[in-house]
C-alpha cells in the first residue's frame, strides 16, 4: 500500500477492482463507509459478480474478468480526452513532461523492439532523449507529439467506450458512471483511492492491471495523498513482511534484486549494476554491506557476497517454474512451510504428480494438509477418470515426508507488517498445542542443528554455513528482541554489536555496520534493556495528535511503527504543490513552512529541501527519474495494453496479438479453446473459510456453515445447462475435472462480448480431501500460466465447461 487502511477515510471516491473488500477486508471496508458518511464518498465496485461489496457500493458496474486495462485505458481515455487530469500535478510530479526516443513505436499489439524467438523485448527501445549533459528532454507545456503525455492520448485514443465495452462487457451507462464519478478526482481538492486483491494480479496481465491503476491515480493526482493511493488488500496479516522480507525469488531482503552467477561475479560488479546514478537506490551500497554484515559479521561483503546463493542468469524460481522442474525431475528435496499447494496451487493435479517425483519433502503446518499427505490414497479420489497426469497411486510414490507441526499466531510472540506497512507486535495469548513450535522457534533449532552438523569443517562450500553470525541464544528458543535489534540494525565495533542505530540513513558501506533489512532500519533505535519502550512495533498509543492546529488525519504515529522511518503516506511531498502548500487544507499531510518539511506525517522528502530549490519537486524518490512513472519499463512494454487471457472465448479486439507476448507457455497443448470450453472460469473465497482451508476446514462449526464445494453459476447458464440449484455438477478443463455444488445465482449474469453472449462461473477455492469439510479442489482447473513479470498464475480467468454430475 502507499496509504494505509485508517487514511481510507480520508477519500471522496473509493474504485475497488479486483476485490471483494466489505466480505474479504471489512476493516478496510469499515473506513470507507466512515468516508462515505463524514465525506459524503462514493464508493465504486467493478467485478464479474454482484458481491457484497458490489451491494454496499454506490455504483457498480460488472466486467468480463481479464479485461481490467480495457476497462483503465477507457478511463484513462475519458480523462485525457476531457482534460479532467491534475495538470500540475502531472508537470511537476510524473514523467509526462518527458520526451521519448524515436525508437519507440507500437503497431497491431505491440511495442518497437519485440523478438518473437525470445518472447522477449529490447527494452532500450523505449528510453527517454537526453540532452548532451546527460539529463532527461522535457517539455513543460505537455505538446510535444513525443511528449509520455501525447503518447498515452495516442495509445488510448483506441480505447473508445464502444470498443472497450464490447470487450469488457460493461454496459456502456454504467462504465459511463464510474468515469465520470472517478475522473472528478482529478481536481486539485478532491482525491481518490484505489483499492484491489487477488482479483487484479492472478492473470497474465496482473502487472500491468497494478500498473493502469497508478497510472490513473497519476493522472488524476492522487499518489502521495490523504485518501489517495493504489492499495493492495493483502490475503493475510503478514504477506506484506514476507514479501519485505524477500519471500519471492527475484529479490533480497529490501526489494534488492538478487544476484545472478554469470551477471553479477562478485560483490564490485553488482553494486556497479544495481546502483543507480541517480535517486535514493544510490544508498543501495550501504543497505547491501549492512546486510551482508547481520549474517556473516566477521567477514568483509566483498568476501560474505560469495556465500549468498545466486540466480542462475534467465532462469525462473517462481512457484510455477519450481513445480514443473519437480515435475520434470530437476528438484530432488522440498520445504513446504505454510503452504498447500494440493489445494492452493495451479493445476494442482500436476503440482501433485510433481511432488511424487521427490526423493523427500518437509511440510511445516498446524495439520496435515492435503500437500503433506499427497501420498494417501486420500489424494487419489476423482469425480471422473480424466487423469490428464497420471496420478501415481501411493505404493508408486517413494517420497519421503516428514512433517513438523507448527503454532498459530495465539500460540506465540512477534511481529507482523500489516497491508499499510504498520509492523505491530503481538503477544501471545496461549501455550502452544502438544509438540507444536512458532515458526521462528523452527527455523532457529534447525539452524543450531545445521551448524552442529557443519561444525569444524575447513571445507570452502560450507563457509556459507559455519561462519554465518548466529547468535540468539544458546537454547532452543530464540531471543526475539535480539532478533528485532538485527532487523534494525547497529554499529559494528571491534567486530561485535554497537549501539543501535537511529535509522536507515545511518548504514554506512565500509562494513561498520549491520542491518537485516534496511527499510525496517528505525524499528528499534535504542537498547535501553527494556523491550516495551525500545521496541516500537509495540507502541499502543490511540491518540491521533495532529501538527500544531492542523486537523489530524488518522495518521496515529504513536502507534506500532511503519516502514519507511514510521511514514505513513509514502511519496507525500505529492500532498502539497509545487511551491510546497497543502492542495487541500482539510486533509493535510505534509507541507513546507518556510524552513522545513512540516505536518501530520514523517516527509517523504529532505526535510530541509526548499521546494523551490533544487531537487524540491522531486517527489519519487525511489525512483532514478525521482519523478511517477506514466511510461516505464515493464515487460510488456511501456504502456499497459489490453490482451486476452491465455484461455478466452474471443478474439482481441483491439490487435492481432492475443494473449500476453511476453508470457513462458509451459503447456501449450493445455490451452483450452471456446470451441470445447466456452465458460469463462474463476475462483474466490468466502468469509466462512481461510485460505486453502487448512483452519477452517478443521473446525466443525465453520464446516457446517460451508460443508461443500460450490460454484456459482447464472440462471440463463443453469437453464441452457439443465442444471437446479443444489444438485453437483462437474465442471472441466484441460487438466482436469472437479465436482461442485451448483449454486444458481441472479448475482453472476451473462455477458454480451463483442455481439455474442458469454457466461462466467465462479468456483471457490478453500477445499480439499482433509478436515470436516471435504471436496474438490478448485485449482484442478486452472492452468499453469504466468504473468510476464512475476508468474502469479492465472488463476481469475480461464475456459472451462460445466454439466450435470
Amino acid at each position: 500500500m502507499t496509504n494505509h487502511f485508517i487514511d481510507m477515510k480520508n477519500t471522496d471516491c473509493a474504485l475497488i477492482i479486483g476485490s471483494n473488500t466489505a466480505e474479504n477486508h471489512p476493516m478496510s471496508f469499515k473506513w470507507l463507509t466512515e468516508a462515505r458518511e463524514k465525506r459524503g464518498a462514493k464508493i465504486i465496485n467493478v467485478d464479474p459478480r454482484f458481491t457484497r461489496t458490489s451491494a454496499r457500493s454506490d455504483i457498480y458496474a460488472p466486467l468480463r474478468s481479464g479485461t481490467d486495462i480495457a476497462f483503465i485505458g477507457g478511463m484513462m481515455n475519458y480523462i485525457l480526452e476531457n482534460k479532467l487530469y491534475h495538470e500540475e500535478y502531472l508537470r511537476w510530479f510524473t514523467n509526462a513532461t518527458f520526451i521519448v526516443a524515436d525508437s519507440y513505436d507500437f503497431n497491431d499489439g505491440l511495442f518497437s523492439g519485440y523478438d518473437l524467438a525470445k518472447r522477449k523485448y529490447d527494452k532500450s527501445q523505449w528510453a527517454f532523449k537526453k540532452t548532451e549533459d546527460d539529463q532527461y528532454e522535457k517539455d513543460m507545456t505537455m505538446e510535444d507529439p513525443r511528449c509520455v503525455l501525447q503518447l498515452m492520448k495516442k495509445h488510448y485514443a483506441r480505447y473508445d467506450i464502444d470498443t472497450v465495452c464490447k470487450i469488457t462487457g460493461t454496459p456502456k451507462n454504467k462504465f459511463l458512471e464510474v468515469a465520470k464519478a472517478y475522473a472528478a478526482t482529478g481536481a486539485p481538492d478532491k482525491v481518490g483511492t484505489i483499492l484491489y486483491a487477488m482479483g487484479t494480479t492472478q492473470h497474465t496481465v496482473g502487472t500491468e492491471n497494478v500498473r493502469s491503476y497508478a497510472m490513473l491515480q497519476l493522472l488524476l493526482g492522487n499518489i502521495g495523498r490523504a485518501g489517495g493511493g493504489v492499495n493492495a488488500l493483502r490475503g493475510e496479516s503478514n504477506v506484506q513482511g514476507s514479501t519485505d522480507w524477500a519471500l519471492l525469488f527475484h529479490i533480497i531482503p529490501g526489494y534488492i534484486n538478487s544476484p545472478e552467477a554469470q551477471k553479477h561475479p562478485d560483490y564490485a560488479t553488482f553494486l556497479a549494476k544495481e546502483t543507480p546514478k541517480t535517486g535514493f537506490k544510490v544508498n543501495t551500497p550501504k543497505w547491501v554491506a549492512s546486510l551482508l554484515k547481520s549474517y556473516w559479521m566477521d567477514d568483509d561483503p566483498e568476501k560474505s557476497y560469495h556465500y549468498l546463493p545466486k540466480r542462475i542468469d534467465g532462469k525462473q524460481y517462481a512457484h510455477i517454474a519450481l513445480f514443473e522442474a519437480m515435475y520434470n525431475k530437476e528438484i530432488e528435496g522440498l520445504f513446504i512451510w505454510g503452504s498447500n499447494p494440493i489445494v492452493g496451487g495451479p493445476n494442482a493435479n500436476k503440482e501433485q504428480a510433481a511432488l511424487a517425483n521427490l526423493k523427500w519433502m518437509v511440510a511445516i503446518d498446524l495439520w496435515q494438509t492435503e500437500t503433506s499427505e499427497f501420498w494417501s490414497y486420500k489424494a487419489m479420489d476423482r469425480p471422473t477418470d480424466n487423469d490428464v497426469y497420471k496420478i501415481k497411486r501411493p505404493e508408486e510414490i517413494d517420497t519421503e515426508v516428514f512433517f513438523l507441526p507448527a503454532c498459530s499466531s495465539y500460540e506465540k510472540d512477534g511481529s507482523i507488517s500489516n497491508s499499510g506497512r504498520w509492523m505491530q507486535y503481538r503477544w501471545k495469548a496461549v501455550d502452544p498445542v502438544g509438540e507444536s513450535k512458532a515458526d521462528l522457534e523452527i527455523a532457529h533449532m534447525l539452524m543450531r542443528r545445521l551448524k552442529k552438523l557443519y561444525e569444524g569443517s575447513t571445507k570452502p562450500q560450507d563457509e556459507p554455513i559455519t561462519r554465518l553470525t548466529w547468535d540468539y541464544g544458546d537454547s532452543d528458543h530464540p531471543d526475539i528482541n535480539k532478533v528485532a535489534r538485527d532487523i534494525n540494525g547497529f554499529e559494528i565495533v571491534n567486530g561485535k554489536p554497537g549501539k543501535q542505530l537511529l535509522n536507515f540513513t545511518k548504514l554506512k558501506d565500509d562494513g561498520t555496520t549491520s542491518c537485516a533489512i534496511w527499510i525496517y532500519s528505525g524499528c528499534y533505535p535504542e537498547d535501553t534493556g527494556n523491550p516495551e519502550k525500545d521496541y516500537l512495533a509495540r507502541r499502543r498509543d490511540n491518540r491521533d495528535v495532529g501538527y500544531s492546529d492542523v486537523k489530524p488525519i488518522g495518521s496515529y504515529l504513536n502507534w506500532a511503527w511503519c516502514w519507511p522511518i514510521n511514514r505513513r503516506i509514502i511519496y507525500n511531498r505529492c500532498s502539497s504543490t509545487p511551491e510546497g502548500q497543502p492542495w487541500d487544507m482539510d486533509r493535510v499531510s505534509i507541507f513546507w513552512d518556510g524552513d522545513a518539511w512540516v505536518g501530520n506525517d514523517i516527509p517523504d522528502f529532505g526535510k530541509n529541501k526548499d521546494p523551490n530549490g533544487p531537487g524540491g519537486r522531486n517527489a519519487f524518490i525511489m525512483r532514478p527519474e525521482e519523478v511517477g512513472c506514466l511510461y516505464s519499463t515493464c515487460n510488456e512494454g511501456p504502456l499497459p495494453e489490453h490482451y486476452e487471457p491465455w484461455e478466452s472465448p474471443v478474439k482481441n479486439l483491439l490487435g492481432s496479438q492475443e494473449f500476453n507476448p511476453v508470457v513462458i507457455e509451459w503447456e501449450p497443448d493445455k490451452r483450452g479453446t471456446s470451441d470445447k470450453y466456452p465458460i469463462v472460469g474463476t475462483t474466490y473465497r468466502v468469509t466462512e473459510h481461510w485460505q486453502s482451508g487448512v483452519m477452517t476446514r478443521m473446525q466443525p462449526w465453520l464446516a457446517e456453515l460451508v460443508p461443500n464445494v460450490f460454484v456459482e453459476l447464472s440462471e440463463q447458464l443453469a437453464r441452457a445447462k439443465g442444471i437446479k440449484n443444489g444438485r453437483e455438477v462437474i465442471i472441466s478443463t484441460t487438466r482436469g475435472d472437479i465436482k461442485a455444488v451448483a449454486c444458481v445465482t441472479k448475482r453472476i449474469k451473462p455477458m454480451n462480448i463483442q455481439g455474442q453472449e458469454v457466461h462466467h462461473i465462479g468456483v471457490i477455492w478453500h477445499f480439499g480431501f482433509n478436515g470436516y469439510a471435504t471436496g474438490d479442489p478448485a485449482n484442478r482447473l486452472t492452468p499453469h500460466i504466468g504473468d510476464g513479470n512475476t508468474l502469479i498464475p492465472e488463476y481469475k480467468a480461464w475456459l472451462c465447461d460445466i454439466r450435470r454430475a
